[in-house]
C-alpha cells in the first residue's frame, strides 16, 4: 500500500511538472491570446447612470445574469435574460435569444440591440422606444441623435429619418462626392462624418469632394476575371480633396454650409457644438499643418462669428480632440494642446481668453474622462509617473490643483461614476494580467472587485523585463526583452528585434505582457530566441520634441536610436551577434528596410510587412505633416526612396503585403522588388490576398508562421 501511494505521489509530481512546462502553440500566441488565453475580465462592467452602483455580467448556474453592487453593498442578481425578455414582451417588443450588450451608463434608459433593432428601455415605466430600426441599422454610417432622429447613408447620399419617415438630405452623392463619412483619411482624430447637436435636432456633416484626386487601382482577385476597384489616394505633394461642413435642421429641413473659406485644400477638424446648439466650432488646419484656427460659426446661417484662438508651430500642429465645454458653465471650455512641449489641458473662456493651464509638466495627458456633478473637477488619465504608465487624476478648475486617484506603476483604464464620487479601476502590470477595484474618491478607499488569474500560469515562459537605455544624445529609450526559457547566461542566443518608431504608437508599457497584444515574443522565447523591442524617437507619449525629432528626415533618428539598441544587445555576452533578425510592420516596415540598407552588417535577416519604401508615394495628410511636400523637401524625400538604395542590401529580406492594402498601397513593395531585380539583388516576397493593411482573422496565424519560419531558417 505504501509503495502504491508513493507511485501515485510521484506521478502527481510528474503531472504538475508537465503541466507547468507547456509550450505555446502559434494558435495560442496569435488567436487564443484573445479568447481562452486572454486575461479574465468582468463582462459589461459599468456604472448605472445617476447612481454609484455598478453592474457586470456573470455566469450564475450557467446563465448570463447581470449583478449589481456598490461600495457598501455586495453584489446581488439584477437582471436575467428571462426578466429582460418579460420586460420586452410586456412592452410589445421582440425578445432576445441571448443576453444583449446593454448600456446602463448613458442615461436613465437602458440601450441595447435586439434582433437588429437598437432600442431604449425605460426601466421605471417599462416603455420601449426604437432608436434605429433593423432596416436603417444595416445602412452605412447609421447614427442616432437625442431628438429621435437618425442619419444614414444610402447610395452615396445622406438621409435623416424620424420613425418611419425618411428625408433625403443630399442628392449629388457619388464616389467623388462623399457625404457623412470620415474625411482627411482619418487624421486629426477624425473617425466619423456626422455630428448631432446636443438636442438631436440638427446634424453637422462632412461633404468631401475628391473628384480632383487621382484614381488609384486596387485589384479584387476573388472574381473571374479579376476586377479593378478604384480608390481615391492623394499622394504627398499632389492634389488633395476638398472638404466642407453642412448643417441640416431636421425640423425645417434646411441645409446650410459653414463659410469656412479659402483655400479649399485645408483640414476641417474637431467639430463641436455649443451647449445651446447655436454655434459650431471647427479647428481649421492649413495644408502645411503649421497653423490652426479655432473658428466659431453660426449653425443657422453658416456664417463665421469669430476666430476664438490660434496655434502656430514651426514644424506642425495636430489637434486631435474637440473642445469640451465645462459642465454647468457654457462660457468656458477645455482644450488639449502640446504647445508647451507636452499634451496638457487648458481652460478657456468662450471669448478666447486663456484662463488657466490646468496641467503642466514633462508628461502627457492621455484622455479626459469627464466632470464630477458640480463641473468644478475634471478627471483625466496621464503619464505623470512614467511614460509607460497610465493613472487617473482629478484637477480642480478653480485652483488648478490635481490629485492622483489610482496608485501603482501600472496601466489603469478607469470609469468614473455620474457624480464623480466613485471610480471603477481596471488595471494591469507586466506580471499582473488584471485587477479591478472600486475607488471611493472622497474617502480614498478601495474595494476589490476582481483579481484575474494568470492565463499563462501553466506555460514555460521567458523572463520579461522593461528598462531604459540612453541614445547617443542621452535621451532614455524604453525597451523590453524576453529572455529564452531556461536561460543560461553562458550560452549564445539568436535575437529578434521588433520595432515601429512612428507617431501615435507606443510598443512598450507597464501593462500586461509589457504592452504586447499577442504572445508571439513568448512563443519565440520558448524556442530559444531573445526578443527585443525599443520605442525610438518618433514614438508616442514622450512629448513633442521626441516625436518631432523626425521632422523632414523620417528614418534618420529611428536608425540612430536603433543603433543604441544594437549597442546594448552587443554588450550582452549571451547575444549571438551573428544571428540577429529585425522585424517591423507599416512605419516599422519602412524603418526595417531602411536600416537593412544603411546598416547592412548588423542583422542577418529581416521581415518588413506593409512597408513604405518611398514616402512620396504615401498619403498627403500624414506624410506632409512630418516631411513637408516633396517640392519643399526634395533631399528628405530622396533619402526615403529605398528603391534607390537596394544594392546596399546584404542580409536576407522578406517583404509581406496585403493585396488589397489601401493604406500603404502595394506599389511600395512592388517597386522595391522591381529595383532589386534590376540590381540583381535577391529578396523574398509574400502576399496576402483579401487582406488590407493588416492580416487579421485566421490568416494571422499563417502570417506569423511565415515570419517564424523565416527567422528559424536564417538565424541559426
Amino acid at each position: 500500500m505504501k509503495k502504491f501511494i508513493l507511485i501515485l505521489f510521484l506521478n502527481a509530481i510528474a503531472f504538475v511538472c508537465v503541466a507547468q512546462n507547456k509550450l505555446l502553440s502559434l494558435e495560442d500566441a496569435m488567436v487564443n491570446n484573445r479568447t481562452t488565453l486572454a486575461p479574465e475580465n468582468l463582462g459589461q462592467l459599468q456604472f448605472v447612470y445617476g447612481t454609484d452602483d455598478y453592474v457586470s455580467l456573470k455566469k450564475i448556474n450557467n446563465k448570463d445574469i447581470f449583478v449589481r453592487g456598490n461600495f457598501k453593498a455586495n453584489e446581488t442578481p439584477f437582471l436575467s435574460l428571462e426578466q429582460l425578455n418579460q420586460k420586452l414582451k410586456t412592452a410589445g417588443s421582440d425578445t432576445a435569444a441571448a443576453m444583449p450588450v446593454i448600456q446602463f451608463n448613458q442615461s436613465a434608459e437602458w440601450f441595447m440591440k435586439v434582433n437588429g433593432n437598437k432600442i431604449a428601455l425605460d426601466p421605471s415605466t417599462g416603455k420601449i422606444r426604437t432608436i434605429i430600426n433593423k432596416y436603417i441599422s444595416q445602412k452605412e454610417n447609421a447614427e442616432e441623435g437625442n431628438g429621435g432622429y437618425s442619419a444614414y447613408l444610402d447610395s452615396f447620399n445622406l438621409y435623416v429619418t424620424y420613425g418611419s419617415i425618411a428625408k433625403q438630405v443630399t442628392t449629388d452623392g457619388s464616389k467623388d462626392i462623399v457625404y457623412a463619412s470620415s474625411v482627411h483619411r482619418d487624421e486629426f482624430g477624425i473617425t466619423k462624418g456626422t455630428f448631432w447637436s446636443n438636442n438631436g435636432k440638427q446634424l453637422a456633416f462632412y461633404r468631401m469632394d475628391q473628384s480632383m484626386v487621382t484614381d488609384y487601382p486596387i485589384i479584387n482577385w476573388s472574381q473571374r476575371p479579376a476586377k479593378i476597384v478604384t480608390i481615391k489616394y492623394p499622394m504627398a505633394g499632389d492634389k488633395s480633396h476638398q472638404v466642407t461642413i453642412g448643417v441640416y435642421n431636421a425640423e425645417n429641413h434646411s441645409v446650410v454650409y459653414l463659410k469656412t473659406g479659402e483655400p479649399a485644400e485645408q483640414y476641417l477638424t474637431n467639430i463641436a457644438w455649443s451647449p445651446d446648439d447655436k454655434y459650431i466650432f471647427v479647428a481649421i488646419v492649413n495644408r502645411a499643418q503649421n497653423y490652426m484656427q479655432m473658428n466659431q460659426y453660426e449653425a443657422a446661417s453658416g456664417l463665421l462669428m469669430k476666430t476664438v484662438f490660434e496655434e502656430h508651430d514651426e514644424k506642425y500642429v495636430e489637434p486631435l480632440v474637440p473642445m469640451l465645454f465645462v459642465k454647468n458653465n457654457p462660457l468656458q471650455f477645455i482644450w488639449q494642446s502640446n504647445r508647451d512641449g507636452w499634451n496638457h489641458l487648458y481652460l478657456y473662456s468662450l471669448n478666447g481668453v486663456l484662463l488657466k493651464q490646468l496641467t503642466k509638466g514633462n508628461w502627457e495627458v492621455l484622455e479626459v474622462k469627464g466632470f464630477d456633478i458640480t463641473g468644478e473637477n475634471l478627471f483625466y488619465t496621464a503619464t505623470e509617473e512614467s511614460p509607460v504608465t497610465k493613472n487617473l487624476y482629478e484637477v480642480n478648475l478653480k485652483t488648478g490643483i490635481s490629485k492622483r486617484l489610482t496608485q501603482g506603476a501600472d496601466v489603469h483604464t478607469p470609469q468614473v461614476s455620474t457624480d464623480g464620487n466613485f471610480v471603477i479601476d481596471n488595471y494591469s502590470s507586466n506580471d499582473n494580467p488584471r485587477r479591478i477595484q472600486l475607488i471611493d474618491v472622497k474617502a480614498a478607499k478601495t474595494k476589490l472587485l476582481f483579481n484575474a488569474s494568470n492565463p499563462l500560469a501553466g506555460y514555460s515562459l521567458g523572463k520579461l523585463s522593461v528598462f531604459t537605455i540612453n541614445n547617443r544624445n542621452g535621451t532614455p529609450l524604453y525597451c523590453r526583452i524576453y529572455k529564452p526559457v531556461n536561460f543560461d547566461s553562458t550560452k549564445k542566443y539568436p535575437v529578434i528585434v521588433y520595432w515601429y518608431g512612428g507617431s501615435h504608437a507606443q510598443l512598450i508599457t507597464a501593462g500586461w505582457n509589457a504592452g504586447a497584444s499577442d504572445y508571439w515574443f513568448q512563443y519565440m522565447a520558448e524556442r530559444g530566441y531573445i526578443c527585443f523591442s525599443i520605442d525610438t524617437r518618433g514614438s508616442d507619449n514622450r512629448g513633442k520634441a521626441f516625436e518631432q525629432a523626425m521632422f523632414r528626415k523620417i528614418g534618420d533618428v529611428q536608425m540612430e536610436d536603433m543603433m543604441s539598441g544594437v549597442g546594448f544587445l552587443q554588450s550582452l555576452p549571451y547575444v549571438d551577434q551573428k544571428n540577429m533578425g529585425l522585424f517591423g510592420w507599416s512605419f516599422g516596415g519602412f524603418n526595417t528596410v531602411d536600416f537593412m540598407l544603411n546598416h547592412p552588417d548588423i542583422f542577418k535577416a529581416a521581415v518588413a510587412g506593409g512597408p513604405v519604401t518611398d514616402w512620396s508615394y504615401y498619403e498627403v495628410m500624414y506624410t506632409e505633416r512630418y516631411m513637408d511636400t516633396p517640392q519643399e523637401n526634395p533631399q528628405g524625400y530622396a533619402a526615403t526612396d529605398l528603391t534607390r538604395q537596394v544594392d546596399k542590401l546584404k542580409g536576407k529580406l522578406l517583404l509581406i503585403h496585403g493585396l488589397q492594402d489601401p493604406i500603404v498601397v502595394q506599389q511600395h513593395s512592388v517597386r522595391f522588388v522591381r529595383a532589386a531585380i534590376d540590381k540583381n539583388i535577391q529578396v523574398d516576397y509574400m502576399i496576402y490576398p483579401g487582406h488590407e493593411h493588416n492580416v487579421t482573422g485566421k490568416d494571422r496565424t499563417h502570417l506569423y508562421q511565415k515570419v517564424t519560419d523565416y527567422f528559424m531558417q536564417n538565424l541559426k
